[in-house]
């Protein structure tokens, strides 16, 4: 008695009553470099969080000296926008990668497929745009702020 493995469903097997339309695939190399990058950002990913969590919660006060005067030092420093910037982009892009492939391994009809992927897309791109015009323009002492409610360490 020999066993069998049935094949995926993306396979064409009309003789088994088995059709799974996909779109046919492409000769270019999309989703090895999706890949890739899954695994350089993930790298990447790493190294950038943990440095980000050892300077928030082990280098000075600890946790209790992270508030918005923390963050408005931080991000005063150029380095540090690039690295918060950095993070955002990379932690956006590596997942919604990772939820893209995820679409494709299930969502079974085109129709679905293309609708989520918009949304998925729409949606990051939002985040990314929004995170990175945070970082950038955060002022933490905007000029013609009344003096009582501008954080302490800033002049009136």
């Amino acid at each position: 008695m020999a066993n069998t493995i049935q094949p995926p469903r993306s396979y064409d097997n009309t003789k088994d009553g088995v059709k799974y339309n996909r779109n046919s695939g492409s000769n270019s190399n999309f989703e090895m470099f999706g890949w890739l990058f899954m695994r350089m950002s993930g790298i990447v990913l790493v190294v950038l969080i943990f440095v980000h969590l050892y300077v928030n919660l082990m280098v000075g006060d600890g946790i209790q000296a992270v508030d918005f005067g923390f963050v408005a030092g931080k991000w005063a420093d150029p380095f540090w926008q690039i690295w918060d910037l950095a993070m955002l982009w990379l932690a956006m892009l590596h997942g919604t990668n990772g939820v893209r492939t995820i679409i494709n391994d299930y969502a079974e009809k085109d129709s679905t497929r293309l609708w989520l992927k918009m949304i998925l897309y729409a949606a990051s791109a939002v985040i990314i745009v929004l995170g990175t015009l945070v970082i950038f323009t955060f002022n933490p002492c905007p000029s013609g702020a009344e003096a009582e409610l501008l954080p302490s360490f800033c002049s009136a």
